[in-house]
């Protein structure tokens, strides 16, 4: 792999502590901003409402999104922006709103403070926005040139969240290391950022296989333990961690590519986003032909009910495998796992890993 290496590796302001959002409007006012538009969702609102501050001297307008992180959405909440004369973006939500905020205020050239819901990507952290159409098919993603100002975790709100989301944040967290490992290690002198991003993605792995289990059944209990608060930080901001300086080492490969060919059939579209890299993630070790890790990691899933098989994410028929297969194979990530990589290849990996797994199951 032949890569530049741009380091952005944090927002400016980061802190995840119960009651920060409480400070909210001082982190505002420290940063000379008085007038601010607020993206969020409805859930996700109501989520933090109770944790907000009672704003005296910062304006702000509530506005909510339509539901993607698309083209339009990005222009519409734009131009409201412009017109609102606002001064900085407040995203509130999991990681389409948030990937919606980061995405306006690259736009407007205003400040973004980020809140996160979920834990259910490392949204918050990285300074990329996923791009879909208005009915939820991946189009691209965009990286932008400088991280989010600000990042306040309140993790009594992620605590309250639906667990599910939890789970499939773990399931892209851990991808963190497969999809580095496979374009690290073939790196004969990585640069020290690239270092720092293999180690963080390596930690990725081992934290959640150790403690999201306990971490989960903490969460059923309502129990805000040191090793929730572990997880959680370690999806939002040590996963985000590993793009922010490994860059092109270390953002996507084989688990994305099947995530996004995945997002081509509407009968996936149920699916939150780390549920499908989950099912990725098998994809791409079975492409590798590394079935002893796929025997490890299927246990994991099975615990944390994560899709194994082909028809847990909705896909079935010889016809949707050879779909599924050409998709992939339109994502240039795929070619970071095996430069010779083939349509033929990828079929083959998904009908072996039917087999291999059914046993497994």
């Amino acid at each position: 792999m032949n890569a530049s290496l741009i380091v952005r590796g944090a927002p400016q302001y980061y802190e995840c502590r119960v009651n920060i959002l409480k400070e909210l409007e001082s982190l505002l006012l420290q940063r000379k901003k008085s007038r601010v538009l607020i993206i969020h969702g409805q859930k996700s609102l109501h989520a933090v409402q109770s944790f907000l501050p009672s704003f005296q001297q910062v304006e702000y307008k509530y506005m909510e999104y339509r539901g993607e992180c698309s083209l339009k959405e990005i222009e519409r909440i734009s131009k409201f922006y412009i017109q609102g004369d606002f001064d900085s973006v407040i995203g509130i939500g999991g990681g389409k709103v948030l990937d919606l905020a980061k995405a306006v205020s690259n736009e407007v050239r205003g400040s973004s403070i980020l809140i996160p819901t979920l834990a259910s990507t490392c949204s918050a952290w990285t300074p990329l926005s996923v791009i879909y159409d208005d009915a939820g098919k991946f189009l691209y993603y965009e990286i932008f040139p400088q991280s989010a100002d600000v990042v306040v975790v309140e993790p009594e709100v992620i605590l309250s969240s639906p667990s599910r989301y939890l789970r499939a944040g773990i399931a892209d967290t851990i991808a963190k290391w497969y999809e580095a490992d496979v374009v690290i290690r073939n790196v004969a002198e990585p640069p020290v950022p690239v270092m720092v991003a293999h180690h963080s993605a390596r930690l990725c792995k081992d934290i959640l296989l150790a403690k999201s289990v306990g971490c989960l059944e903490d969460m059923e209990k309502q129990r805000l333990s040191k090793d929730f608060v572990k997880v959680v930080e370690t999806n939002i901001m040590l996963g985000g961690m590993v793009g922010g300086y490994g860059d092109d080492y270390g953002r996507i490969a084989g688990a994305h590519a099947i995530h996004n060919a995945l997002t081509e059939f509407p009968s996936t579209h149920h699916l939150l986003h780390g549920e499908k890299v989950a099912y990725g993630i098998l994809v791409q070790l079975a492409i590798e032909g590394q079935w002893e890790e796929i025997e490890e990691l299927v246990p994991f899933y099975k615990k944390l009910d994560l899709p194994i098989t082909l028809g847990d994410v909705g896909v079935s028929g010889q016809k949707a495998i050879n779909d599924l297969a050409k998709y992939a194979m339109e994502n240039a990530s795929l070619q970071l796992v095996d430069s010779a990589i083939s349509e033929d290849g990828v079929r083959s990996a998904i009908e072996e890993l039917e087999v291999k797994v059914s046993v497994l199951v």
